[in-house]
């Protein structure tokens, strides 16, 4: 029996090798005026009231993939369709060989073809070790208050006293399986408030995402957000409202995977969720000629990072793990963490240093990765069983960090989501001094509220600055000329733009050099510190 289970899984290993993947990009949509015109035909009205209330426009990439096309491309001969993408207007296909894809490219309605294999577009790619999401598991003895660590280091529970807690604002958790969480005690509060929105398996199809496919990763994820046990645990936002959906199969490694995820990430948005937490990273396939290469994490490679990129300019707040890399070969971010849209979260230990696994940022990448970091050594997990265990990985650090950025969301309804990562980033422990292990550290969810409802003000009692938005010269009065001021400016991303000290009480500053955009602007002397927000026109 062993010998004839080993033959099978040879034979279907071969199989599955000299088949081909590949997106198919196709040449337009049907009806785009008329949906676009009429909205609620192609999204919900949560969807339509979220995009309007941060001015974010409903765009041809809202439309759906013409079901059509899909058709014609499924009758193909040896053509299987496996997902689809109304973003890219493409969708993912396997090939029993290289020209039942090949011969794709004479349909009408095909614009273009890529290759999972880049080498068929004549490109190469050298594979490392596949790991993707890695877990080190001990059991500990039950004790109150085992998430209190997690919490208290970023400072979240001040939002929970002040009952911000996740309250109206929806999280799209997109992971490899949730077995249980529809009966553990763990999610009984948020089941009786309704807080489960229900989700949708986009690996095997189907609704039922709390069957156990192998995986219960999605299970942990979700309690360090959601999770809530009287007096044993409580997550960051056990008040927020969630959706579930499953597009990593545990079962092996297939680029497929990434249009899994940006289908999961099209669906969130048509739902109007503000939050995705995606505890996943892609670097390496099973199949070596589909693999990426450390210099592919440039922010604009990898699929999945591109849809990343376009959740992000949706409005959507994507929270996503930075990776277990920091050890070995590959070390640095991996995609879609690697997206500049992207707010990627590394690791650190109980006392808040790093963990030499997280992965790095490098100077290779677009922006600071990465962002910021919460605890993600021995960090406290609910498992399918109930049980609250220790688990390592940025896979918990990111949840963490996701459910604490919905508590302050709640807080700050009207802030867009590149306004809260700006606030989360400017509470952190080394916002000016970010670094490739820590990015600009740990955060302070406290002050990061403190720094939002600042920049909320529309009058300021200390200082004046006008006209803002600005178009070139900003002018500057603060209250005394005996006091020296200290200005920053730092751009949406963290990065210092421009610094100057202030010695005059009126002064006047030429940004026309500047990029139109949002900035965050901070006056510091010895008698205190404001902050707030700065528009170029």
């Amino acid at each position: 029996m062993k010998k004839l289970l080993l033959i099978g899984f040879m034979l279907f290993q071969y199989m599955s090798f000299a088949q081909e993947h590949a997106w198919v990009y196709l040449t337009d949509k049907e009806n785009v005026a008329t949906s676009i015109a009429n909205p609620i035909s192609i999204l919900t009205q949560n969807a339509i009231e979220r995009k309007a209330t941060h001015s974010i426009p409903i765009d041809e990439r809202d439309v759906p993939v013409n079901e059509n096309y899909i058709s014609q491309l499924k009758v193909q001969t040896g053509i299987t369709v496996m997902a689809k993408s109304k973003w890219f207007n493409a969708v993912y296909v396997i090939g029993l060989e290289t020209d039942n894809i090949s011969v794709l490219a004479d349909l009408d309605f095909v614009a273009s073809i890529d290759f999972a294999d880049k080498s068929l577009n004549s490109e190469s790619r050298v594979a490392l070790s596949n790991n993707k999401f890695e877990i080190e598991e001990s059991l500990i003895d039950f004790e109150y208050g085992s998430a209190l660590n997690q919490v208290e280091m970023i400072g979240v529970d001040h939002l929970h006293v002040s009952d911000y807690t996740g309250e109206g604002i929806v999280i799209a958790v997109l992971d490899a399986g949730f077995p249980n969480v529809n009966t553990m005690d763990a999610f009984q509060r948020l089941r009786d408030n309704d807080d489960l929105l229900g989700g949708y398996d986009f690996v095997d199809r189907n609704d039922d995402v709390f069957e156990f496919t192998g995986n219960e990763h999605g299970t942990r994820v979700l309690s360090d957000m959601a999770g809530f046990i009287q007096d044993e645990f409580v997550g960051t936002a056990p008040d927020a409202s969630y959706y579930l959906f499953r597009t990593e199969d545990s079962a092996g490694e297939m680029p497929v995977e990434e249009s899994y995820w940006v289908e999961a990430a099209e669906r969130a948005d048509s739902l109007g969720v503000h939050i995705i937490n995606s505890s996943l990273g892609y670097r390496v396939f099973e199949n070596e000629n589909y693999s990426y290469t450390p210099s592919d994490m440039d922010g604009n490679t990898a699929f999945i990072t591109k849809g990343a990129n376009i959740a992000n300019e949706k409005g959507i707040l994507v929270v996503n793990s930075a990776g277990n890399s920091g050890g070995n070969e590959w070390q640095i971010v991996g995609a879609p963490a690697d997206a500049s849209g992207v707010f990627s979260i590394g690791a650190v230990d109980f006392e808040g240093n790093y963990a030499p696994f997280s992965s790095q940022g490098n100077a290779s990448q677009p922006t600071q990765k990465p962002d910021v970091v919460a605890r993600g050594a021995a960090a406290a997990v609910v498992n399918s069983s109930n049980v609250i265990i220790n688990n390592s990985g940025t896979s918990f650090s990111s949840p963490i960090m996701a459910g604490a950025i919905a508590s302050l969301w709640q807080a700050l309804p009207d802030a867009t989501n590149e306004e809260i990562k700006q606030f989360v980033r400017m509470s952190a422990s080394q916002f000016n001094t970010p670094d490739f292990f820590l990015g600009f550290g740990i955060p302070n969810f406290e002050l990061a509220l403190e720094i939002g409802l600042s920049l909320a003000e529309e009058e300021f009692v200390r200082f004046k600055v006008f006209p803002n938005p600005v178009s070139n010269i900003l002018n500057i009065q603060i209250p005394t000329s005996a006091e020296p001021t200290n200005l920053k400016i730092y751009n949406v991303l963290g990065k210092l733009v421009l610094e100057k000290n202030i010695i005059q009480s009126e002064t006047k500053l030429d940004l026309s050099l500047m990029a139109s955009g949002v900035y965050m602007m901070s006056f510091e002397s010895n008698k205190g510190s404001k902050t707030f927000k700065l528009i170029k026109s």
